[in-house]
């Protein structure tokens, strides 16, 4: 494998079809690794979560034979308790789940060739790796430790939050019986709750919509809970829209709202990717708290992940109780430290 350096994000423009076509056939399918999603994470920093005079691009692509077969899409930055490093493009708030883009039997001759190259290559702005949010099954994280001990190279790893994920089963009474009784009856009893109190409808937000429209009222619905308030900053709401954008532009984009009486009462924004649907972010209205919008859009929403014939609902990071009570099983993301000198 031939190694280079890309900082200049005009050069990184240029790997644009290639990129997706390795993310087809990458070891790991994650909507985060997609190359749209990447440049729009870029534009704002991860909606300002960097400072742009501190950040520069450090992406380290290799080539065989001429073909694209493997990118490590860093960049250099540093603010206040985060020294100077490498990280991933994404890291760390808004993107769920990041790793390397390369196939499975090559992954392994990638990540050796990768560290001897980061070791020695004189534009690097840093040797020092800080990567965050792999998932916790991911090939890479054992081929890190391996090459890293057998090079006497310290390295600390370490896990950063759960994030849970919904198995899919053949139809939804199926599911039901998947998961405790006390839960069954609950979601039940949930459902119709809303429907004896309200006319209850749902949607999925479409060419058809409005999406700027749409996105404002996700954006102002996230609101309602106290702690996301000082996150949806002015450049974080510029990211989340442009995220939306492009997804639905490439039939990725899964922004679902729940109605009560036509007014909106609860919203999941989702991607799909992988025979996957990847809940991102949720909100809801707490006028309508007493008939639980936000558990009734849920339901409906796996409904419609099963009847698409999806594998699982992954419910990303964190551990909030209600997605164990529709049935979520744990995975972990992972850091992986390292000084590469």
């Amino acid at each position: 494998m031939q190694f280079s350096l890309i900082s200049d994000p005009a050069e990184w423009q240029s790997l644009d079809a290639e990129w997706q076509a390795l993310a087809a056939r990458t070891h790991r399918t994650l909507p985060f690794l997609e190359f749209w999603y990447q440049k729009t994470w870029w534009q704002t920093l991860g909606g300002g979560e960097w400072p742009t005079d501190k950040s520069q691009l450090q992406l380290i692509i290799a080539r065989q034979d001429g073909q694209l077969l493997g990118v490590a899409p860093l960049f250099y930055s540093e603010k206040a308790e985060d020294p100077p490093a490498l990280r991933f493009i994404g890291q760390i708030e808004v993107s769920d789940y990041l790793d390397f883009l390369c196939p499975q039997s090559e992954l392994q001759a990638f990540i050796a060739g990768l560290l001897d190259f980061i070791k020695t290559e004189p534009g690097l702005l840093s040797r020092s790796l800080d990567l965050a949010n792999f998932q916790d099954d991911s090939p890479s994280l054992p081929i890190l430790r391996e090459l890293c001990e057998q090079k006497g190279v310290p390295y600390t790893s370490e896990v950063l939050q759960p994030s849970p994920y919904i198995p899919m089963k053949a139809d939804w009474e199926d599911y039901l019986a998947s998961i405790s009784k006390k839960q069954r009856h609950e979601i039940r009893r949930k459902l119709r709750n809303a429907d004896s109190h309200h006319e209850t409808d749902w949607y999925i937000v479409n060419a058809e919509h409005d999406l700027q429209e749409e996105m404002h009222a996700f954006i102002n619905m996230m609101r309602n809970d106290p702690s996301k308030v000082a996150f949806l900053t002015p450049e974080m709401e510029v990211f989340l829209v442009q995220t939306a954008g492009r997804a639905l532009e490439l039939g990725q984009l899964h922004l679902s709202f729940l109605t009560f009486d036509g007014q909106k009462a609860a919203a999941y924004l989702s991607f799909l990717a992988g025979n996957k649907l990847w809940v991102y972010n949720s909100a809801w209205d707490p006028t309508f708290s007493c008939c639980s919008p936000g558990w009734v859009l849920l339901a409906k929403v796996i409904t419609w992940a099963i009847e698409q014939g999806l594998s699982e609902v992954d419910m990303m990071r964190g551990d909030e109780v209600y997605k164990y009570r529709f049935g979520g099983i744990d995975r972990h993301v992972v850091s992986f430290k390292s000084q590469l000198l």
